[in-house]
């Protein structure tokens, strides 16, 4: 075996996943070029505080209801056309927004586009579990979230300096419109790359057989994950007012960036030596300390009083990152074989659907003061620890 060879093997790529990551890098960097500048642009069209609002709103509701549709769609219609269907929709929202300067017509677009991510993630899943054996899954769910973080930091950039250069109006159009263009090229390399896959026949699924996806033993995951997912969302958005108001020591604006880098560096630097050992061993350990690991962080930022102990703080949270392919790759290893795709989606939903309570709670329990809420996040990290660490498995329980 040459070395590319080798080397290809070891990342555990192959010609189907190799298309995939190439959308993924084309399709992604097309949604970040704008999608960060998207309150800019509708205070620019006119639209106040309340527009910002929904459009948040909109982002966190449709993550959880696209995903099981995403499954779904894999399933009826194959990878390749489920992911051409998903780009398409994309780019019809990106037409309306590019088309139609108003602030309307942006949250009707942006139902559209942002369905990219959240629509593609079972379909993606469903295609590395399918293509990979399992003791590669770990490496290709790796790989995919490592290409992902190219266009999270290159597609703000590319943005902003459109921006600059052209203003908040016409800047964002032109990088809506390089979008339309990244998500076409992305379009020809996916249909070139993954092969047309025949569907296999699925019964149809309705609400009542849902929870009939969800094995016991991705059941047991799920709550584990949901009460470590409340642990990340009650103090989500108090993070940068912590950091730059509350402390006694605030960071600027450009510091609170360089946390953000030192957090994305860290998740990259340890995802692929992590996910060559999780594809050796049990997975289970390492989903157990990226728990502690979200845990952690609420606690050690409780005691950051300056930029030196925050450093320490999100160092720990791109550390969160070192289990999580493995989780996902955990979820694949517990689904139905047959119904991978809309499994995952399924997770996906009843997980997401429930967490995102968490920012309502984490909003009174800020109210009662940041420090309780810092705690009540701990607690609830620690709790999904323990469940997990009691509870979790590595093979699945056959579904009565």
């Amino acid at each position: 075996m040459t070395h590319s060879a080798r080397l290809f093997d070891f990342l555990a790529l192959r010609r189907e996943t190799v298309g995939l990551l190439l959308l993924v890098i084309l399709a992604g960097l097309g949604e970040r070029l704008a999608e960060r500048f998207l309150p800019i642009y509708l205070m620019a069209l006119g639209g106040g505080p309340w527009v910002i609002g929904l459009l948040a709103a909109l982002n966190n509701l449709l993550a959880a209801l696209y995903s099981l549709p995403g499954g779904l769609l894999a399933e009826r219609f194959g990878v390749r056309r489920s992911l051409l269907i998903i780009n398409l929709t994309a780019m019809v929202g990106y037409l309306i927004v590019i088309l139609i300067p108003r602030w309307e017509a942006v949250l009707f677009g942006a139902i559209l586009f942002l369905a990219w991510g959240a629509l593609s993630l079972p379909a993606s899943m469903g295609l590395i579990a399918k293509v990979l054996p399992s003791n590669k899954r770990t490496m290709g769910v790796t790989m995919h979230s490592l290409v992902k973080r190219i266009p999270m930091a290159l597609g703000p950039i590319i943005g902003g300096v459109c921006i600059d250069q052209f203003g908040e109006v016409e800047g964002i159009r032109i990088s809506f419109g390089l979008a339309l263009l990244l998500a076409l090229m992305g379009l020809f390399a996916q249909q070139r790359l993954i092969p047309d896959d025949r569907p296999h026949a699925s019964p149809p699924l309705r609400l009542a057989t849902l929870p009939a996806l969800l094995t016991p033993s991705m059941r047991r995951l799920l709550v584990s994950d949901i009460l470590v997912r409340f642990c990340e969302h009650i103090p989500y958005a108090f993070v940068v007012v912590w950091c730059m108001k509350v402390i006694a020591h605030p960071v600027t604006a450009m510091e609170f960036g360089l946390l953000t880098t030192i957090e994305m560096t860290t998740a990259v630097l340890i995802y692929l030596p992590v996910a060559w050992m999780a594809d050796r061993t049990s997975k289970k350990p390492f989903v157990l300390i990226t728990f502690l690991f979200f845990s952690a962080f609420p606690l050690t930022l409780l005691h950051a009083d300056s930029f030196a102990p925050l450093v320490i703080a999100f160092v720990i949270r791109g550390l969160k990152e070192f289990g999580e392919p493995a989780r996902k790759a955990l979820i694949l290893d517990l689904a139905p074989p047959d119904r991978r795709a809309a499994a995952f989606g399924a997770y996906y939903l009843v997980r997401d659907l429930i967490v995102s309570l968490g920012a309502l709670g984490g909003a009174f329990l800020w109210q009662l003061g940041p420090e309780i809420n810092l705690w009540a996040a701990t607690l609830f990290g620690l709790a999904g620890t323990l469940w997990f660490a009691i509870h979790g498995e590595d093979e699945p329980t056959a579904t009565p």
